[in-house]
């Protein structure tokens, strides 16, 4: 596990990892939309996400993430992850969809994400890529995953949600 990446790895719950895309799914599911929709495109700060974005982000970071995790799975230790999460974000065209419909897109990604790591074996799970510029296990990709939702959600709850009044 990377230094830079343990902030969100370290965000999930020491328990398994099938366990742990259990729970994030329950997670999701567990999201009071209306709270989002109350913040009607609101932003803590001039140029800052709004919470479709932050949503929508997590989904397309997912999808390339597991993009990339499946190369290492398959044994191309040399693969670098890289994007550039702002333009994605900026291209992303979220603030012109329903909330609703970002985070049933991001619980169909996250339960197909989850499927994908079930279907690694133990062996598959200990294959390392290169994931931005730190080299990371399939597994600690997994767990990483996870926690960048974690740290999202939170991070909503700390600077979105007090916006509603």
């Amino acid at each position: 596990m990377s230094e830079y990446f343990d902030r969100y790895i370290n965000l999930v719950e020491d328990i398994e990892l099938e366990e742990a895309f259990e729970k994030s799914i329950e997670q999701l599911q567990l999201l009071d939309i209306s709270t989002f929709i109350a913040l009607k495109g609101k932003t803590y700060l001039e140029g800052k996400w709004t919470v479709n974005e932050i949503i929508q982000h997590i989904t397309d970071i997912e999808r390339l993430l597991c993009s990339g995790t499946l190369r290492f799975a398959r044994g191309e230790e040399d693969f670098v992850i890289s994007f550039d999460e702002d333009e994605i974000a900026r291209k992303s065209k979220a603030n012109s969809k329903s909330i609703t419909e970002i985070i049933d897109e991001l619980i169909a990604v996250r339960r197909a994400t989850a499927l994908l790591f079930k279907s690694f074996d133990a062996e598959d799970l200990q294959k390392t890529g290169i994931n931005w510029k730190y080299r990371m296990s399939v597994l600690a990709m997994g767990f990483n995953i996870i926690g960048h939702q974690i740290h999202h959600l939170d991070f909503i709850e700390e600077k979105y949600l007090p916006l509603i009044g």
